[in-house]
């Protein structure tokens, strides 16, 4: 059987962006990379017909490798870089603007590594500039190479900057003050945002039209994308194959009625209402700013017209290989974009569940392939958004059985009929009316759906279990020729699945310790089989983002949590807990302002909780004149032998003061200050000599924490040095009978060999 060109093309360029991914991870040599270009130019020798799928897997290899090696060099991380360029977008946060920058310019300081290669970066641009898409600029940036919080579980930031194309972030330096070389040219799309912005209409009406019919979904809020995430509607927002594909359907129904009206007797037979949509699509998909769901939108759609139009059409299975060859072909970096896969494994089922089928017939036929085919997907989808993003929208089966008709047959086509009437104000304005009054209805399903069936983030062991029964669900009524019994089966399965405790068993007297990435702050969770313990609460930005939003879903029980004291690095993320997790008790130092009611952390105050034991050594009771720093709430964590301190931001004086009362020896030690040098002084250390110390900060933060005469102090006692800026996430666990282990979330090279 011959395969034609769609496939083998497809499976070269998931070949070359694979061994792009593994050569860069397995760090491959340059004499590696020899011999595999001599065993490739081998195989064109021997089969020279396979020379044109070696360059389509070396063309994806290439777009691959180009965006690693076009990273903010190292040795740059914290320098000031001026740059030239121009402004893609600029999205306002809190006091801020975030900006993303196509860099046309980049000049690095003397003696310094060349920053030529920098294409795009991201900055956060602070003071009372007024940026707009399309200026071109001059200014002075700090930069550091892309890089995220690595917590367990949670979205992974870094990894989303470079399948962007994002080579660096940082922030504008107002010293010296940015300069606009010149001002944004016509855009029709920023031409529509303006006519957008002065209509009389509702500002959420505004802000849905930029999103739905020209591809700006930056407009919206973030109330408006939690309302989305947790009811599953979020490709119906999105540019994507279904606008995309409503807009060529419009022009080709205009198109074919004009052809039959001006050539009655052989209008079937007229190829240019298919050319007109084809214009149409990758018209719509520039004006949309040719964002990858866009681009992805516009292949799959004139692959789509070429199937339709009969004319020497690939099958289904052909069509959907040749749009990821040409997907790939185009952005390489779409290989890593969950996006990308969740629409082609969306296309791929709906291939299989309607293989061999006949065409709907009439209303009724065209309502039952809707329903069927929504509820035969839901399970699907669910499952591979769960691998994902960690989430499921409960309601997104019922809500996009009447969501995606809604939004395809009344939302769009209203949306378009205004802009395509525009230049006849009251016609325009009347359906832009109707579109106001539908999002109405819209907005009202979608917060009703929330409000009984909210979005729901199971446990992280229960993800992949529920993710494959879904999918044993999913098949079991998709494909044909299952026994009923099955079907039943694996449905009871799904219902049952999420009442399940997978969780292991916490044995009495072990307590967990997570010693979280929050960036230039702490943030450490203790918890044990019926106890559960925040101490501090990480940072707050800003522009308002506090890493602890991104580490639980909402609902949380806390049975304490200890705010050290007031500084933002520890006490930020009070407010993220009290909008969205419940606490049980408040402890802080005597006189610290909290947003909330607290009590009082003192020296010599002691509790147990699940066999392990908790002690207070600082500060000493009553009120004080020390620092806040000073005040700081000094624990210690002891189960048996094994002891766990943390010191908050006491200053090496405060350490001498509760010295005598340290338990030794000391298992774990959270060094004090993030390893400044105002702390951990030389006798603490030599008395407490523990055997794992860990440093909570930030990645090239400007305190240079930890400071090198601390991390001296501390390997010259023996001591095996942790930070969450290199390592992530800390993982271990106090029991009275092994010794700790200590996980990290980041694997660095020669981490086996720190002890």
């Amino acid at each position: 059987m011959r395969l034609g060109v769609a496939m083998p093309a497809a499976l070269a360029a998931l070949t070359g962006g694979g061994f792009a991914w593994y050569s860069h991870t397995a760090g491959m040599t340059s004499n590696a990379f020899g011999w595999v270009l001599v065993a490739a130019l081998f195989v064109v020798g021997w089969r020279p017909r396979l020379g044109v799928w070696l360059l389509i897997g070396l063309w994806v290899f290439a777009g691959v490798q180009r965006e690693w090696t076009s990273r903010l060099p190292a040795g740059l991380s914290g320098e000031d870089v001026v740059v030239e360029a121009s402004v893609l977008t600029a999205q306002p946060a809190g006091g801020a603007t975030r900006l993303l920058l196509a860099v046309d310019h980049c000049q690095a300081p003397a003696q310094r590594p060349s920053c030529s290669a920098l294409a795009h970066v991201r900055i956060t641009a602070y003071g009372d500039n007024r940026f707009q898409p399309g200026e071109q600029w001059r200014m002075t940036l700090r930069l550091r190479p892309p890089s995220g919080f690595a917590n367990p579980g949670t979205f992974d930031y870094e990894q989303w900057l470079w399948r962007e194309g994002i080579h660096a972030t940082g922030y504008l330096r107002q010293d010296p003050p940015p300069v606009r070389l010149s001002s944004s040219g016509p855009s029709l799309r920023q031409l529509g945002l303006d006519f957008l912005d002065q209509q009389a209409f509702d500002e959420r009406t505004k802000r849905w039209l930029a999103a739905l019919t020209l591809g700006d979904s930056e407009q919206l809020t973030q109330d408006d994308w939690s309302l989305l995430n947790a009811t599953g509607t979020t490709h119906l927002v999105v540019i994507s194959g279904l606008h995309v594909g409503l807009v060529a359907s419009f022009v080709l129904m205009l198109a074919k009625l004009g052809a039959r009206l001006t050539t009655p007797t052989n209008w079937r037979m007229r190829t240019w209402p298919w050319w007109l949509a084809a214009i149409a699509c990758v018209s719509y998909a520039t004006l949309a700013g040719m964002a990858p769901p866009a681009m992805r939108a516009m292949v799959m759609t004139l692959i789509g017209l070429w199937v339709l139009s009969g004319r020497h059409a690939p099958g289904p299975w052909q069509a959907w290989w040749l749009a990821i060859a040409l997907v790939l072909i185009v952005d390489p970096m779409a290989l890593w974009r969950p996006g990308m896969w969740l629409s082609f494994l969306a296309v791929a089922w709906l291939i299989i569940i309607w293989q061999g089928r006949r065409r709907p017939q009439g209303i009724k036929g065209w309502c039952w392939a809707l329903v069927r085919s929504q509820l035969l997907l839901a399970p699907l989808m669910a499952a591979a958004v769960l691998v994902a993003f960690g989430r499921v929208a409960p309601a997104a089966p019922l809500i996009n059985l009447v969501a995606v008709p809604w939004v395809s047959s009344v939302m769009v086509p209203t949306a378009l009929l205004g802009w395509l009437l525009a230049p006849f104000p009251f016609l325009g304005g009347a359906f832009w009316w109707l579109f106001e009054a539908s999002l109405s209805v819209f907005h009202l399903l979608l917060t009703v759906s929330v409000q009984h069936w909210p979005l729901w983030e199971p446990d992280r062991l229960l993800t992949m279990p529920l993710a494959l029964a879904l999918l044993l669900m999913s098949l079991s009524w998709g494909l044909p020729s299952v026994l009923p019994g099955l079907r039943l089966a694996s449905t009871l399965l799904v219902l049952a699945l999420p009442f399940w405790s997978l969780s292991p068993p916490s044995s009495r007297s072990t307590v967990s310790v997570n010693v979280y990435d929050v960036g230039q702050g702490q943030l450490i969770e203790l918890r044990s089989e019926h106890y559960r313990l925040l101490y501090d609460t990480g940072p707050q930005f800003r522009s308002g983002f506090m890493p602890l939003e991104t580490l639980w879903s909402p609902g949380q029980q806390f049975d304490q949590v200890i705010v050290s004291h007031g500084d933002n690095d520890h006490a930020g993320g009070v407010d993220a807990l009290l909008d969205n997790h419940l606490v049980s008790q408040w402890t802080a130092p005597a006189g610290e302002a909290l947003p909330v009611p607290s009590v009082a952390c003192q020296r010599g105050q002691a509790w147990q909780r699940d066999g392990v034991s908790y002690r207070f050594l600082w500060p000493p009771a009553g009120e004080n004149t020390l620092s806040a720093n000073d005040r700081s709430c000094v624990l210690e964590v002891s189960v048996g032998e094994q002891r766990l301190l943390i010191t908050g931001d006491v200053s090496a004086e405060i350490e001498r003061r509760f010295l005598r009362e340290v338990g030794l020896p000391i298992s774990a030690l959270v060094a004090g200050h993030h390893g400044s040098d105002t702390s951990s002084g030389i006798q603490f250390v030599r008395h407490a000599m523990p055997k794992h110390v860990i440093f909570s900060a930030g990645q090239s933060n400007s305190f240079q924490h930890p400071v090198d005469a601390v991390v001296r102090r501390f390997r010259q006692q023996g001591s095996c040095l942790w930070g969450t800026a290199q390592d992530g996430a800390l993982r271990f666990s106090l029991g009275a009978a092994d010794s700790i282990e200590i996980k990290t979330t980041r694997q660095l090279p020669g981490q086996r060999n720190r002890c």
